[in-house]
C-alpha cells in the first residue's frame, strides 16, 4: 500500500489550487489548504472534508502569501504540530492586467509581492519542514513563452519563479528538494472576473480558444494529472522541468 503523502497548496480556496486538493484528497492524501480570506478558507475546508475518509486530511491555514510575517508563524506551526511535507505546491498568484504605460507601480509591487516573494519565502520558511526527498511544484504561466498585451508585469512575474527555480535546484539539491513547473495555459477560473473582465469578455475568450488545437479553453482539472505527476515520486529524475499545459497555445 503507498504511504500517504502530505502536501502543502499554497492559494487553494479557488481555482488550480482548489482542484488540485480535490485531488490529492479524494485520493487519499492528507492535504494542507492557505488561504487570506478566513471565511472563505473555512468554507472551501468544511466542503473538502466532505471528499475524506478521515477529516483530519484537510488542515486549513491561514496565511497571505504576500505577507512574510504570516509565512514565518505557518512554517513556526507547522514545525510546532511536527508536520512534515513531501510535497509543495505553490499555486497562489495574481493577475491584473494592464497595457505597459498605464501599469502603476503599486501594480507592479503587488504583483511581484505575491507571485514572486511569495513563493520565494514560502519555500524558504518551509525548508525545515520539507522531507527528504520533497517535491516543489511551481504553477508559472503560458506567458512566460507567449507574449500578450496587457501581461509585462504578470509575464515578468512567473518568469523570475522560473529563473530562481533552476537555481534552487543546485542548491538543494543535498536536502533531496526537486523544483518543477507547471504553464497553465488560458484556464477559466475566478481570475477572470478578478482581471475585471465581464461575462461577455470570458464569452469571447472563451470563443476565440476554439481556434487552439485543442479547440476549447482550459478548465482547472486539465492541470491535475500534470501537478499529479511531479508530486508522485515517478518524478524524482525530474529536475527544473517546464510542463506546457496551453492546450497548444503557444505554438
Amino acid at each position: 500500500m503507498t504511504q500517504q503523502k502530505t502536501i502543502l497548496i499554497t492559494g487553494a480556496t479557488a481555482g488550480i489550487g482548489l482542484a488540485c486538493a480535490q485531488h490529492f484528497i479524494a485520493q487519499g492524501e492528507r492535504v494542507l489548504i492557505t488561504g487570506r480570506n478566513q471565511d472563505k478558507l473555512e468554507a472551501v475546508s468544511q466542503q473538502l472534508k466532505t471528499l475524506a475518509e478521515d477529516h483530519n486530511q484537510v488542515v486549513p491555514i491561514l496565511c497571505d502569501s504576500a505577507d512574510l510575517s504570516q509565512i514565518k508563524a505557518m512554517s513556526a506551526k507547522l514545525q510546532a504540530d511536527n508536520i512534515r511535507l513531501d510535497a509543495l505546491v505553490l499555486n497562489a498568484g495574481v493577475f491584473y492586467p494592464a497595457l505597459f504605460q498605464e501599469s502603476t507601480e503599486d501594480l507592479f509591487d503587488q504583483t511581484f509581492a505575491i507571485n514572486v516573494k511569495g513563493p520565494f519565502y514560502t519555500l524558504q520558511a518551509l525548508l525545515p519542514v520539507l522531507n527528504n526527498p520533497a517535491s516543489v511544484v511551481l504553477v508559472s504561466s503560458v506567458a512566460v513563452r507567449k507574449a500578450f498585451a496587457t501581461a509585462s508585469v504578470y509575464s515578468a512575474s512567473k518568469a523570475a519563479i522560473e529563473g530562481y527555480a533552476g537555481v534552487l535546484n543546485v542548491e538543494l539539491a543535498d536536502k533531496g528538494i526537486r523544483i518543477n513547473s507547471i504553464r497553465p495555459g488560458i484556464t477559466l477560473t475566478e481570475i477572470q472576473h478578478k482581471a475585471g473582465m465581464t461575462e461577455q469578455d470570458i464569452a469571447d475568450l472563451q470563443e476565440n480558444m476554439k481556434g487552439t488545437p485543442l479547440g476549447r479553453v482550459l478548465a482547472t482539472e486539465d492541470m491535475i494529472p500534470a501537478i499529479a505527476y511531479l508530486v508522485s515520486d515517478a518524478s524524482e529524475g525530474l529536475r527544473n522541468a517546464h510542463l506546457d499545459i496551453d492546450g497548444g497555445f503557444a505554438l
